[in-house]
């Protein structure tokens, strides 16, 4: 909740809100500011498990989450917006009869948590009248007490305001001066302090961070009245404020490997006013079909939808059939052994311990141990993305430990993990790649998309798009979209760049569920060509 409304229901201000551990005094504006002791974390999750076994749970985990957002945006030369929240509670996830049962609450008493175990109790038993099999969980070890945050050099929320709005600013100041008609540009900052216990024996502390800085920029011919746009080329990522250290020549100097992947976003803005500019008078691409060669931050998106979802078992089991279909990866096929996805060159993996990206976690929201597995291994699918209670289905015998919840007061569930495209083994670059195409189009930035209810048929288009005739780029074009379906797709992959390519896009707003929930992924792959994609023009034609 909003810190305002918080106290509100606190009825207090600087003091009041009684936890009782050792006799200490914790108020709900030391909680919001300075969050809780973990100490303090260990006795109401004790607390809970303790409750909830005498109330006949055989299975319990507490989640106590705090989590604070950030959103700095930005038009022109106007700060639009500035947003904060921050939001304190715990959910209690049980297994009674048999059955799943889950409360939450923002009463963190000893009392409050208790009241809530007791619930979750309730609803489980409740729900068991309507189970036919009980729940089945991979076995999992408790861990004991641990703890691990994301490796970051500047805690971006602690950066003054004032200072961030500068530096928007001299982005904005910047894009208009090179020619920009428009601009917006944002800062959307995360950080989840989340504290898991299960009755297993794990007491998880994890402190996670996450950056994104999202830029729109906007040219318009004054004599026609047309405009285009170019997106930012940023990558939403799992790290500090030291991922915008790139505006900041003196910053970097002498630090090469920290901040080798570090975004400049001035130089960005600039680049998308004169690329914006070009889009302008850029040829309307003729269709047909085209060898097409996909950057890293186009690529990702393509990536996300038709490999990340089609994977997510419980959408193969129909369980996501009311938000964006389900899949059509059937379990028949993964049991085949056979099925090809993709052409030899596609392995494909699941992750949630690339350091950077956005899913990067030492345990899920299972207390699971993250890990690496592959989806598509030289083409062939070979497995699914899976939780504690799903694993069963595809027998196996081990949580992915892909189980996240949004919230505090969301229940977690299988969300996808980083998936991504594995580089090529031999030395091969972009440059190289557009020397061996005869007629192509090269693609970065996402676009709009399209796909169907199965993951399968789908459109994609993209923010830059340069013609390649005889191995060389001959220039910009525009109303670029191809079509093809997920199998077809994967299997025209004919090169895939070396892992000196290699980046990480992604999303902050994975939307899944019902309730909706959102989640942050990331997706890693190299520049890669793609034979004989069929491109149509997306011109709109006016009579």
């Amino acid at each position: 909740m909003e810190r305002r409304k918080f106290l509100k229901i606190a009825g207090v201000g600087s003091s009041g809100l009684l936890l009782p551990l050792q006799g200490m005094q914790v108020s709900a504006e030391q909680l919001l500011n300075e969050g809780m002791h973990s100490s303090h974390k260990r006795h109401l999750a004790d607390v809970v498990l303790n409750t909830a076994r005498k109330a006949g749970a055989s299975y319990t985990d507490v989640r106590i989450g705090r989590y604070l957002n950030q959103y700095v945006m930005t038009r022109e030369t106007n700060v639009e917006d500035i947003v904060n929240t921050e939001s304190l509670g715990a959910g209690i996830r049980v297994i009674a009869n048999g059955t799943w049962g889950f409360s939450a609450t923002n009463d963190l008493t000893a009392d409050g948590v208790a009241r809530a175990a007791r619930q979750a109790v309730a609803v489980a038993k409740a729900n068991a009248k309507y189970q036919t099999e009980p729940v089945r969980l991979a076995p999992v070890k408790g861990v004991g007490e641990v703890s691990w945050q994301t490796p970051i050099k500047q805690n971006a929320l602690q950066v003054p305001i004032s200072e961030k709005v500068d530096f928007l600013m001299d982005v904005n100041n910047g894009a208009l001066k090179a020619g920009a008609s428009y601009i917006r540009s944002s800062l959307y900052l995360v950080n989840e302090q989340k504290y898991f216990a299960s009755s297993d024996g794990s007491y998880i502390d994890q402190d996670i961070h996450r950056l994104w800085a999202p830029m729109q920029v906007t040219a318009v011919d004054k004599k026609s009245g047309v405009f285009k746009t170019r997106n930012g080329l940023s990558d939403p990522v799992g790290r500090g404020y030291e991922y915008l250290a790139g505006h900041d020549k003196d910053k970097i100097r002498g630090q090469t490997t920290l901040y080798k992947a570090s975004y400049d976003m001035a130089e960005d803005a600039m680049l998308a006013a004169e690329q914006a500019k070009a889009k302008l008078s850029a040829k309307s691409i003729d269709p047909g079909k085209y060898d097409l060669v996909l950057e890293p931050s186009h690529l990702c998106l393509t990536i996300h939808e038709s490999v990340g979802h089609p994977l997510e078992l419980d959408r193969v089991l129909g369980y996501e059939a009311n938000y964006a279909g389900t899949s059509f990866a059937t379990l028949d096929k993964w049991r085949s052994g056979k099925f090809q996805y993709g052409s030899d060159k596609v392995t494909l993996f699941a992750d949630k311990v690339q350091p950077g990206s956005l899913g990067a976690v030492a345990y899920d929201d299972e207390g699971v141990k993250t890990k690496r597995w592959d989806l598509v291994k030289e083409g062939v699918l070979v497995n699914y993305q899976a939780t504690r209670d799903q694993v069963h289905m595809i027998d196996q015998k081990e949580s992915h430990g892909c189980s996240y919840g949004d919230s505090w007061s969301s229940v977690q569930f299988q969300r996808m993990p980083n998936v991504s495209l594995a580089p090529g083994e031999a030395k091969y670059s972009a440059k190289d790649m557009v020397r061996d195409v005869e007629k192509g189009i090269y693609i970065v930035g996402r676009g709009s998309y399209s796909i169907d209810q199965q993951r399968y048929n789908f459109q994609f288009g993209g923010q830059l798009f340069y013609e390649i005739k005889n191995g060389e780029i001959v220039g910009q074009v525009e109303d670029v979209a191809y079509q093809s379906n997920t199998q077809e797709f994967w299997n025209s992959c004919s090169a895939i760049c070396d892992n000196s390519d290699y980046r990480l896009g992604g999303t902050f707003f994975d939307g899944k569920g019902q309730p909706s929930q959102v989640s942050a992924v990331s997706h890693g792959c190299s520049t890669s060509r793609f034979d004989k994609i069929n491109v149509i023009n997306t011109k709109r034609k006016i009579s």
